[in-house]
């Protein structure tokens, strides 16, 4: 199983970007697939989480701003990051639950003015 992230890159403070994770294989073998990050000397921090049922949850600080979707027949999960912050700065991973957990190898996210 492989999990690609891509989308990162730089953005203003307000801006959008969006993030996509492919999956080498069906997205609905996953019970769930999420998106975390992790800014410079911080811990990795929950970001989105959907089902396969696709319910959804955020985090707290990114709500109202943030998405997180699913195309199953493209085998991506995306992330819509509206009203950028600069604390929004960090590389995002994308990750799946299936028989264990799985990891992209992550996409750089920078909001600077």
């Amino acid at each position: 199983v492989q999990l690609v992230e891509s989308g990162g890159g730089l953005a203003q403070p307000g801006g959008s970007l969006r993030l996509s994770c492919a999956a080498s294989g069906s997205i609905l073998s996953f019970n769930a697939m999420g998106w975390y990050r992790q800014a410079p000397g911080k811990e990795r921090e929950f970001v989105a989480a959907i089902t396969s049922g696709t319910s959804t949850n955020v985090a707290d600080s990114v709500k109202g701003r943030f998405t997180i979707s699913r195309d199953n027949a493209k085998n991506t999960v995306y992330l819509q990051m509206n009203s950028l912050k600069l604390e929004d700065t960090a590389v995002y991973y994308c990750n799946g639950a299936l028989d264990r957990v799985y990891w992209g190898q992550g996409t750089q996210v920078t909001v600077s003015s």
